[in-house]
């Protein structure tokens, strides 16, 4: 490597010098920025620094490059310092990367240098703005770094010049840099969720493993740079420059167009293809946000009704592509794709309907013409291979941009119709990107409105394509439109053993991203009979065990779905699509019923026959798939892959499902559980439970509720609270939910309670307090619907103390109900600690099945025994002060009220023992609400007429105990 050289003035050269300077300069400095830091901060403050928010040292013994670098002086001023100097060689690597790659006609060099450059801009916002000056900046400024870094990464290898040596290092520093993602954040969950000793250390290992893996990657630029030389010249003859032999200056430009000309990969970047891409995902995303939200709707009828109500018919909107077995229609619709495109809007524009019944059938149309328009597009698109292709991945990608954007928004879609803005919708924002993608979408001429594609031999069975359509579209919607489907489905409670919905969902959208691209690339391999015998190993697990295994199997069987969905959707359009598309959306329907029915067998004509019967669902899906599977093997009409150089749009599509993904991965960051869980009167040592019937988050005008329970939870300051009917985790309910939202803006743990498959209609518990330990039990239900129940340990103010929640059988049910309070009256009296139940009881105070439930056996009292104007919600306790007891209307949230007690925790055994030693008389007695600390006080502002039309209402006011 050549050092710097002085050019004779004369020759109006100063000074020149090999390019590698600038890589060397980079690399040294911004490795002494970290080094320094650390040297310095483990020589003064190593064991403040090895500390942190759980442990210090031993248990600790590493510190984190965070809390070396921006924690004390003076590390944090050496590490600013250096980081500072490390700019300008920073901002000339980014520069001259662009100088050297840069190509006529091509944007991709441009495109990586802006990133490059706001790469740098971001790095030193987080390096200047640490957490503890700003905890917000400095998160949107590291994951805006981050981000960055995707693009600078991929785009600074796809334009490396045809160095061989630097081509390798480039892919094995960045293959280390995103693979030590994954133990990084494993890791840091241990240290966070599960508060693992020693975590947080090993997590620092792999923390500054991507500092030198960053660092290292951009390092590889000097042997690029080898070739360049750069000169500073005075054009004007003004310098007195030392005296040396005039050494010519290097021509760089040729040597910048030699090196560009055999990159690694060869991209043509053009901002219309981009645009098309995002507007064909987009559109994608509007279908599938549209079809997930028709079953939500049409559930809301039933669910009031609380039977068969009519509008169960409009899970028939989908079967419109039967329209396209008659050739007239068939030519209409192809060659009006746009216009139906266009319509099918409808289902987006629907939040503008307030009442419901319109509602809805607004929603269906637009359902039925987005079914009939993508169609119709998949169909018309077969003939040309890069066309179809597109338009499957942007149906694929579609969906996985769906449950980005519902795991960014708690599992709700932001433009459903149950959405506003009013509880967080994007409803006109969505409606307006809407139009434009489907203008976009629809631009081109259909390429062929024929019944059947030509071929050269058969194109197999129309009806083995559309059973194996039907399997796919049912797998897709019941398993991958939320990423936390399948982890509640695993989901056994506290201590965690599994996945968290927040913390690894991503590994759902990752199983689905790499899945749709295998099935691209290999797809005959994806409709293979052992892909078809893996897929089903994978269901089978995920529906039969718990915590991390079951979980592994969901991955596999999300990976079969995505991969399997191309050569299945590509072997269906080259047939009639009214018969594969018509039927193949029937069979759809006839899977979500079979799906509702195993749940909802009280209510349901047949339902007995497949009540509880899941693994039949899950079975009846991969038959499905196997139809289709056999359709495609039997067909000569096979998918057969492109080469690279002819499939420019399958990079457009990687590139946009990578940034999906890394959007994904930023709203992980955000959501990431903060442990900073506070009650609202600790001096007090209050506890204020509740107990709500949420109705599965639909309120009265058909609108998702979670703001407005949000708003009366926290306004009423509530520590502790049971949700029943809160499994939202089915296609008739939207695959969501509502706890996430409520757990993560309230500060609260939260427990789901019985999975989705345990097929209840769901129990919850949210608290202020750490929830030690929690099981989940289903309760004796020979003939009627499932009793859920959760037996939890909290840690409150240091005393465990155990808390119920508990959904009893239905009022058609007598038995069941006996055999309920039995069961949960002897699971209470098991534990010694002080409890209290949170439940919906069905019955009438002081009579039947209550005289089970508070009794010697269960050692419960009443909250309130003199409050008889009660059917279905109770508060029990024993072993606490109760000090007050309120019943709150609901508004139109919900059909039932929320009620709440409030607690003193005990602090000894002897406290204990005298209220256990107290008469009824003496624990019932009740004081005026003066009488007692303004800690122990429910807030005044329910009084009288109260807010929003909730009040204190059939005592008209709290009651006070003393």
């Amino acid at each position: 490597m050549a050092g710097p050289k002085y050019k004779d003035k004369d020759g109006g050269v100063l000074l020149t010098f090999n390019g590698q300077w600038v890589s060397w300069l980079h690399t040294i400095i911004a490795y002494s920025a970290f080094i320094s830091a650390l040297i310095v901060g483990v020589s003064l403050h190593y064991h403040k620094i090895v500390e942190n928010e759980f442990y210090g040292y031993p248990q600790e013994w590493f510190p984190s490059v965070s809390a070396t670098i921006g924690d004390r002086y003076p590390e944090r001023s050496f590490f600013m310092i250096f980081i500072a100097i490390t700019s300008g060689p920073r901002f000339a690597l980014v520069g001259l990367f662009y100088l050297l790659t840069r190509k006529p006609g091509s944007k991709l060099p441009g495109f990586v240098a802006t990133m490059g450059f706001l790469r740098t801009l971001t790095c030193g916002g987080w390096t200047y703005i640490t957490s503890t000056d700003d905890h917000d900046w400095h998160d949107i400024l590291m994951i805006s770094y981050i981000v960055a870094t995707i693009p600078w990464t991929t785009g600074c290898i796809a334009l490396s010049p045809a160095n061989p040596t630097a081509i390798k290092y480039r892919k094995y520093l960045a293959s280390a840099f995103f693979g030590t993602l994954v133990p990084l954040i494993y890791f840091f969950i241990q240290h966070k969720v599960h508060r693992v000793a020693g975590a947080y250390t090993i997590y620092a290992f792999f923390e500054w493993a991507l500092i030198l893996f960053d660092v290292g990657f951009d390092a590889v630029t000097a042997l690029d740079f080898d070739a360049c030389e750069i000169s500073i010249k005075d054009t004007k003859g003004i310098s007195k420059g030392v005296s040396q032999a005039a050494v010519p200056s290097a021509v760089l430009e040729k040597e910048k167009e030699a090196a560009a000309a055999g990159g690694a990969l060869s991209i043509r970047f053009t901002w219309s293809e981009a645009f098309d891409t995002a507007a064909d995902v987009y559109h994608g995303f509007v279908f599938w946000s549209m079809l997930t939200s028709l079953g939500l709707l049409v559930w809301f009828f039933p669910l009031w009704h609380m039977g068969i109500s009519g509008y169960e018919a409009f899970v028939m909107s989908t079967i419109s592509p039967l329209f396209l077995g008659f050739g007239p229609l068939r030519s209409f619709v192809v060659h009006n794709l746009r216009l139906v495109h266009l319509l099918s809007l409808a289902g987006v524009a629907a939040y503008l309907v307030h009442d419901p019944v319109l509602r809805l059938c607004t929603v269906g149309f637009g359902v039925s013409m987005s079914a009939l328009g993508w169609a119709g597009t998949l169909h018309s698109e077969a003939v040309h291979v890069a066309r179809f292709e597109s338009k499957v991945l942007a149906l694929i990608v579609g969906l996985i941009m769906s449950s980005t954007a519902k795991f960014a928004w708690h599992t709700n879609n932001p433009i459903w119709p149950v959405m506003h803005a009013a509880n967080g919708g994007w409803n006109g924002t969505g409606l307006v990107l809407g139009l434009i993608a489907a203008f976009r979408f629809a631009r081109r001429a259909p390429l062929t409105a024929n019944s059947e594609i030509a071929s050269d031999g058969p194109a197999g069975s129309s009806l083995l394509a559309a059973l194996g359509l039907g399997g796919l579209f049912f797998g897709l919607h019941s398993l991958l439109s939320d990423t936390s489907t399948m982890i509640l489905w695993v989901w056994e409670g506290f201590p965690i053993r599994g996945p968290y919905f927040s913390t690894h969902g991503w590994f759902t959208i990752a199983a689905m991203s790499a899945g749709v691209f295998i099935g691209l690339a290999k797809p005959n391999v994806a409709a293979s009979w052992s892909s078809l015998f893996t897929g089903t190993v994978g269901a089978m697990v995920v529906t039969y065990y718990s915590h991390w295994f079951g979980y592994y199997g969901g991955l596999l069987i999300a990976t079969y779905l995505s991969a399997v969905s191309v050569p299945l959707i590509s072997s269906a359009c080259r047939k009639n699509p009214g018969v594969t598309f018509g039927l193949g959306f029937l069979f759809y329907n006839f899977m979500v019923l079979f799906h509702v029915w195993v749940v909802a067998y009280a209510f349901v004509p047949g339902g007995p026959l497949v009540r509880e019967h899941t693994d039949w669902v899950m079975i009846s899906m991969m038959v499905l798939l196997g139809f289709g599977v056999l359709g495609y093997n039997t067909s000569t009409i096979k998918s057969t892959p492109r080469r690279s150089g002819g499939s420019q749009h399958r990079k457009y599509f990687g590139a946009a499902t990578a940034i999906i993904n890394v959007l994904f991965l930023c709203n992980a960051f955000m959501r990431f559980p903060t442990n900073d869980y506070k009650p609202y009167h600790p001096e007090d040592r209050v506890l204020t439970a509740g107990i709500w019937t949420i109705h599965f988050s639909i309120d009265n005008d058909m609108w998702s509720s979670e703001y407005r329970m949000r708003d009366l939870i926290k306004e009423l300051e509530v520590d502790v609270i049971g949700l029943l009917e809160s499994d939202l985790q089915r296609i008739i309910m939207g695959n969501r939910d509502t706890t996430q939202f409520l757990a993560e803006d309230l500060g609260m743990y939260v427990d789901y309670g019985p999975g989705p498959d345990k097929h209840t209609w769901g129990a919850a518990l949210l608290s202020k307090f750490p929830i030690v330990e929690s099981k989940h039990h289903l309760l004796p239900s020979p003939v009627g619907e499932l009793a859920p129940a959760i037996h939890a340990t909290l840690d409150v103010y240091g005393e465990l103390i155990d808390v119920f929640v508990f959904h009893s059988g239905q009022e058609e049910d007598p038995e069941d109900r006996r055999l309920q309070s039995e069961y949960l009256s002897k699971l209470m009296g098991s534990t010694p600690r002080p409890a209290v139940l949170l439940s919906y009881l069905v019955t009438k105070p002081l009579e039947g099945n209550y005289n089970t439930y508070v009794s010697e056996t269960s050692g419960m009292h009443d909250v309130d025994p003199s409050d008889w104007d009660r059917w279905c919600e109770y508060i029990l306790f024993k072993r606490l002060k109760r000090v007050g007891y309120a019943r709150v209307s609901r508004s139109t949230i919900t059909d039932t009220e929320l009620q709440v007690a409030k607690f003193v925790i005990p602090q000894s055994a002897g406290e204990i023992q005298q209220l256990e030693a107290q008469s009824a008389d003496e624990r019932n007695r009740r004081v005026e609400e003066h009488s007692v600390p303004v800690g122990w006080r429910f807030p005044a502002m329910f009084r009288g007429e109260g807010v929003r039309d909730h009040r204190y209402h059939v005592f008209n006011e709290p009651r006070y105990y003393n």
